[in-house]
């Protein structure tokens, strides 16, 4: 059992956000459950997480088994979830939309979408089973759950998508004391993004630097999310560098 009284589950948690919002979750007192696809990345992220008992667990997201293994996992180690952040996800190559195999459409709707799904799906049944019963769901939706970048089609589908998982999901688990929100993500610094800095397709046709913000400007949010009563909910927030070209893009 935990030695916190609260634990938070994060995917994609090797990298990124995803990391960043596990050593922010891991100061404000959660203790930590990293999954992800590469044990060395969890593993450095589990390392850098002080003060909080930490779990690792390789998952691919999108493998109905891998997710029923991980939440069994949680619930052996630490008998409870209190926050789900469903942060996994990948893109296709920005290339014209005839051109993407079904394979590429196949693994970006796999990972950002089915995946979430799943976490979800198996976090509500923990949720509801746990006493005290609830939780919280923070997915990751991005900006591109709003707007499309060029090129961009499986990924854009997949976040628009999540929006609609996330208001589904909160009125589901309305009477189980589940809160689900959505964190709309723009342009943080991390290797995710590090393109940006050699300019990138505009909806006009150009290419441009695009400004970046401090990825700590992201997990700090997510923990304020996190962190909220049951009784109160975050249900859609973005968080941008403010000069990006997103309002207005296109």
């Amino acid at each position: 059992m935990s030695s916190s009284e609260r634990v938070a589950l994060i995917t994609g948690a090797g990298s990124g956000i995803g990391q960043h919002s596990a050593w922010a979750l891991g100061e404000a007192g959660y203790d930590l459950v990293l999954a992800g696809r590469r044990q060395d990345a969890l593993e450095q992220t589990a390392a850098d997480a002080k003060g909080v008992q930490t779990l690792v667990v390789p998952t691919d997201v999108g493998d109905p088994e891998a997710v029923d293994s991980l939440f069994s996992k949680v619930l052996e180690r630490f008998g409870r979830l209190d926050v789900l952040f469903n942060n996994a996800g990948m893109g296709a190559p920005a290339i014209p939309l005839e051109e993407l195999t079904f394979e590429q459409w196949s693994a970006v709707v796999g990972v950002n979408l089915t995946g979430a799904f799943l976490c979800t799906q198996a976090a509500f049944r923990l949720m509801k089973s746990q006493d005290p019963h609830g939780g919280r769901i923070i997915n990751n939706g991005s900006v591109s759950a709003q707007m499309p970048r060029p090129f961009s089609a499986p990924y854009t589908a997949t976040k628009h998508a999540i929006t609609g998982l996330t208001k589904a999901t909160s009125l589901d688990g309305r009477e189980h004391d589940i809160a689900c929100g959505q964190i709309d993500i723009g342009n943080a610094a991390t290797n995710m993004t590090q393109r940006m800095t050699d300019g990138v397709p505009q909806a006009n046709g150009t290419k441009m630097v695009e400004p970046r913000m401090d990825v700590k400007c992201v997990s700090d949010a997510v923990v304020h999310m996190a962190s909220l009563p049951l009784d109160a909910n975050i249900l859609f927030m973005t968080v941008m560098a403010t000069n990006m070209p997103y309002v207005g893009r296109g």
